[in-house]
């Protein structure tokens, strides 16, 4: 028995701009973790490779409880326990301007950072300490040395590994969705319950995630190849 399928659904307007909405959250959701996955990749990579034990000890544990506990916990944690500790006042604000979206996007922000800054440690500890100690003997403080020698060349020998999860967070943000963040799997759920159409609906939505998903690695690749460090 043959279900015909009703692929007219891709070019009503209604459904284009439920989809585009969708898509734009979802672009806004996985740009604002980024930038904080980044953020605190640095930070916590940085923190590691110190002879601080405080500092070595605070980021070693950062990574941990990031890296052992499930995304989804993380986003539930902020979104349900986080904001109930938070002041009267903080909360107001954080309820008029979309709290759903703040809480998704520091979750798994946080959480991504953990994997990245295991990234970028590795990329640090490929580059000869000797330069870590000619910089110090040039006058640098040890974060001016970080910030100008070490980390360009640590971030584009770690590129491989950035933009896999770059793309893992991208995916990750469909996770949003349980908290009510109206992102591109939220969408495609409640069209899906409006049309019953559900092939189609899920079928548009898994090819935009693909070619989504397919450019961020096609361009991550043309970054690591204009900046790959070559033997000379």
């Amino acid at each position: 028995m043959s279900i015909a399928l009703d692929y007219t659904l891709f070019s009503d307007p209604q459904f284009l701009a439920q989809v585009g909405k969708g898509l734009i959250n979802t672009i806004e959701l996985a740009v604002f973790a980024f930038a904080l996955a980044m953020t605190m990749a640095v930070v916590i990579a940085v923190m590691r490779m110190s002879t601080n034990r405080l500092c070595v000890a605070v980021a070693a544990a950062y990574v941990e409880y990031h890296q052992n506990v499930p995304l989804l916990v993380h986003i539930f944690l902020w979104y349900f326990g986080v904001a109930a500790v938070l002041p009267a006042d903080v909360q107001q604000w954080i309820n008029a301007n979309n709290s759903e979206f703040i809480f998704a996007f520091i979750g798994v922000g946080l959480c991504l950072g953990g994997y990245m800054s295991e990234d970028l440690r590795g990329g640090i500890r490929s580059i000869p300490t000797a330069q870590l100690e000619a910089s110090r003997a040039l006058g640098l403080s040890y974060l001016q040395a970080c910030r100008l020698v070490i980390l360009p060349q640590a971030v584009r020998v770690a590129m491989p590994p950035l933009v896999n999860h770059t793309v893992l967070l991208f995916k990750n943000t469909s996770l949003a969705m349980t908290i009510g963040v109206a992102e591109l799997t939220y969408v495609t759920k409640e069209v899906e319950s409006q049309t019953f159409k559900t092939f189609e609906v899920y079928l548009a939505s898994t090819v935009i995630y693909l070619a989504l998903s397919l450019v961020l690695m096609w361009g991550g690749a043309l970054i690591e190849h204009r900046t790959r460090i070559r033997a000379r």
